[in-house]
């Protein structure tokens, strides 16, 4: 049995975001949530909030615990880029762009895999 979540439009580039899912990929998910809350970075508490979700509905569709789950799959896509403007010398601009992310996890139990 395999449970899915997704977390869109998170405000983090997905280069950075990548970076935070590899650690987890593969992982069982107590594991996985021991790794990430000693990652100092700010998408790690996302990517454990999203992978929480994953064993709720897990629990909820399934009926199984979390201490049986593994992380089977992560990745992280490229989501809307948001285009700003920063004032330069003489009149000029140039563009800041705020990129986003959609990440995606599946979990799901060792014997399926």
């Amino acid at each position: 049995m395999e449970a899915k979540a997704s977390a869109r439009f998170v405000r983090v580039s997905p280069r950075k975001a990548r970076m935070v899912v590899d650690l987890v990929r593969g992982k069982s998910v107590v594991r996985a949530k021991e790794i990430l809350q000693f990652t100092q970075r700010d998408v790690a508490p996302i990517v454990e909030k999203l992978i929480d979700s994953a064993c709720a509905n897990a629990a909820q569709q399934h009926q199984l615990r979390p201490e049986d789950l593994f992380v089977k799959t992560i990745f992280v896509d490229e989501g809307p880029t948001l285009k700003r403007i920063r004032p330069r010398a003489k009149g000029s601009a140039s563009r800041i762009n705020k990129r986003t992310s959609h990440i995606n996890v599946v979990v799901a139990t060792r014997e399926e895999a």
